[in-house]
């Protein structure tokens, strides 16, 4: 990647509020979409990286879950925490026109509308953390606590995590 980084919307939404983050870039297999591929090249821990779900409630709508890289989502845990009976994952096909996003670029920070928003509690466990910047190719590297406090959103313990 030679040049300058084009910054994301996302990007441009934090330095408006003054919120400190860089911007990393590595290099984007479309097979291989997964957070653990990202933090082999950024030569981070995979739980440090972490990936922006978006799931639907029975009651609520739409909301969005931010777990490690290395776990998956706990619907239970997800759905209570939102206020739902039940919930699951959008489609995929779903992900552009809900959020402007696409898979492997969905961010926290910019969505068409904003949701609500739940970060797994392991994030607080770190100095910074590493979220999509709204593009393949391009994370930020950010402090939670400022990331969780500009997006609104609350701490729970929504993920399993790999033993």
């Amino acid at each position: 990647m030679r040049g300058k980084i084009e910054k994301t919307n996302a990007a441009r939404l934090l330095d408006k509020a003054g919120i400190a983050y860089t911007l990393v870039p590595y290099e984007v297999d479309e097979n291989d979409l997964a957070a653990a591929h990202i933090a082999g090249q950024l030569g981070e821990p995979v739980g440090q990286v972490f990936k922006t779900l978006v799931l639907s409630g029975d009651r609520t709508g739409y909301f969005v879950c931010v777990v490690p890289g290395d776990a998956e989502v706990d619907l239970k845990a997800a759905a209570a925490v939102s206020g739902n009976k039940k919930c699951d994952l959008i489609p995929m096909k779903n992900l552009l026109g809900v959020t402007g996003y696409i898979r492997g670029g969905c961010s926290p920070v910019g969505m068409k509308k904003a949701f609500p928003t739940y970060f797994h509690s392991t994030a607080l466990g770190y100095d910074s953390i590493y979220v999509s910047a709204g593009v393949r190719g391009l994370q930020f590297k950010i402090s939670p606590e400022a990331l969780i406090g500009y997006v609104g959103a609350t701490v729970a313990d929504i993920a399993k995590l790999p033993h």
